[in-house]
């Protein structure tokens, strides 16, 4: 048998070793995410670090440097694909980037380990887990700040939603007096809401005052045809 002729136990011991690391810090990487009951938890970190452990090891002991490097390259990029699948938009608000980081990160801990890396596995896991814990607080008391909305880069929208026959109207009041507010529109959009129909106006300016803002919308509220008005902001990534 060919596995006879070619079984090393030297080998094998490495690859126990690299796999057993993958094992035990995707783990510790995965334990994390667990307990926050994240989509992707214990076993997918396992699964991917160990997955990509393995794929480096296998490069490593039947091809050569350069095969190596293009397992890795691969690796990355098909877990990639993977953190896609945990990454949900509801609405304005996009949930899963962090997990899917840690996903492409634990993906980074198997493939050192895989390449028989393990200290900077161990630094890499850390490092991870840091990050997912200790900087929470941090994050927590940045979202606390009151933000400066005349200074953050923010993109506007006015929103009008009007009676249906009046709509022509409405769209032009809307477009004069934003234009009048020296706040220029990108362009305005309509979409049919039952019997009305909802007008938004994206503003070119990401530098807006909001009181400002504030008058020209209630102006447009007394817009013969206007059932509702506001206007709304979102940070710009």
């Amino acid at each position: 048998m060919r596995f006879i002729e070619t079984f090393s136990s030297t080998d094998f011991a490495d690859t126990v070793v690299s796999l057993g690391a993958a094992f035990v810090l995707g783990t510790l990487i995965g334990a994390e995410r667990q307990y926050r009951q994240r989509t992707a938890g214990l076993r997918t970190n396992v699964l991917v670090a160990v997955g990509a452990a393995a794929f480096t090891d296998l490069a490593a002991r039947i091809g050569t440097t350069t095969d190596v490097l293009r397992v890795v390259a691969n690796v990355i990029t098909g877990v990639g694909f993977l953190g896609a699948g945990v990454i949900m938009k509801e609405g304005l608000n996009i949930r899963g980037l962090n997990t899917a980081a840690t996903l492409w990160c634990s993906a980074a801990v198997g493939a050192c380990t895989g390449s028989d890396m393990l200290a900077e596995a161990l630094l890499i896991t850390f490092i991870i887990i840091a990050g997912n814990t200790l900087l929470r607080p941090l994050a927590g008391a940045i979202d606390r700040v009151p933000l400066n909305a005349r200074s953050s880069e923010l993109s506007y929208e006015v929103h009008l939603t009007a009676d249906a026959h009046a709509v022509a109207e409405v769209r032009e009041a809307l477009i004069k007096a934003l234009q009048a507010a020296s706040y220029p529109v990108g362009d305005v959009t309509s979409s049919v809401q039952g019997d009305a129909v909802e007008l938004v106006a994206r503003l070119v300016s990401t530098s807006v005052d909001p009181d400002e803002l504030d008058q020209v919308v209630a102006g447009l509220a007394r817009t013969r045809g206007v059932t509702h008005a506001n206007w709304e902001s979102t940070t710009q990534d």
